[in-house]
């Protein structure tokens, strides 16, 4: 019975370890597209983060006002992912149930 559990999960546990190792690059590469967008965005905007700490915002201020560019296109990201990933892993486990039955 062991043997027959043990088959039956096998492709499972080797999609999974599949998908950990590419979710992890994909994380990986996605933080370091946003890093370099913020160098960018920083180095753009050098001569108005200058002017306005020579006016007397704070790091905080400066930082929200950095952060507010970017909060904007993760949320819509996020929007966009959450119902795409909830539709395909339904289908995934939909269609694992079928071929074990």
């Amino acid at each position: 019975m062991d043997d027959v559990f043990r088959r039956q999960y096998n492709n499972e546990e080797e999609t999974k370890n599949l998908f950990q190792y590419f979710s992890a690059l994909a994380i990986f590469i996605s933080c370091i597209g946003l890093f370099g967008l913020a160098a960018f965005a920083a180095q753009r905007r050098t001569k108005e983060i200058g002017i306005r700490k020579v006016v007397g915002a704070s790091v905080f201020d400066i930082t929200a006002l950095m952060l507010k560019d970017f909060a904007k296109w993760i949320l819509i990201a996020i929007i966009i992912a959450i119902p795409v990933s909830y539709y395909a892993i339904n289908k995934w486990l939909r269609i694992s149930l079928i071929e074990q039955n």
